[in-house]
């Protein structure tokens, strides 16, 4: 499992969002709300950073302190996940809570979306799935952060992306935890 300092190697201006001693998400109450743990890449993530935006494409989300029952609930009732199902253009992939569902956990402006494959039952084993806004389904045998890391460092390539993605110095930017 990839470590957040390998991440910040790729995308060293993601480093001045860290939150310094963290953030304190409320996972048991996150897990209840979900019905399933995530990722420790991704816990590791969250307790580190806000929801960040890579060159003004990709939103990586994390649950706000506070609020991690609605970060659950959204993920759990992934609109246009259920929609795709329906109209069944997922590939055979199905959306959690079903037995190996998808919960997203990031999203591009472009249309394409991040997920975890809830499968096998092990979370740190989840790999990686994408859907690109060209109705590709591509399946990663990665976690999210070594994913990133791997997009960004130039070692894994996400075919169906844009031209440009990902760009050469990419910008991050954090977005506040502020609940007003």
């Amino acid at each position: 499992m990839l470590r957040i300092d390998e991440l910040e190697a790729a995308l060293p201006s993601m480093t001045q969002w860290r939150v310094p001693g963290g953030r304190d998400v409320d996972w048991a109450a996150l897990d209840a709300v979900l019905g399933t743990a995530l990722p420790s890449d991704f816990r590791a993530l969250a307790e580190a950073y806000p929801v960040l935006v890579i060159d003004d494409f990709l939103m990586v989300s994390s649950p706000t302190p506070g609020a991690e029952a609605s970060w659950a609930a959204a993920s759990r009732e992934d609109e246009i996940l259920e929609d795709l199902y329906e109209m069944d253009d997922t590939e055979g992939y199905v959306p959690f809570p079903q037995p190996g569902g998808l919960i997203s956990w990031a999203n591009s402006n472009s249309g394409d979306s991040f997920y975890w494959k809830t499968s096998p039952a092990d979370p740190d084993a989840w790999p990686v799935v994408v859907r690109t806004d060209n109705a590709d389904w591509i399946e990663f045998p990665v976690g999210a952060v070594e994913f990133l890391a791997g997009v960004y460092g130039r070692t894994i390539d996400v075919p169906g992306m844009p031209g440009d993605f990902p760009g050469e110095s990419p910008k991050v930017l954090g977005l506040s935890d502020r609940v007003d």
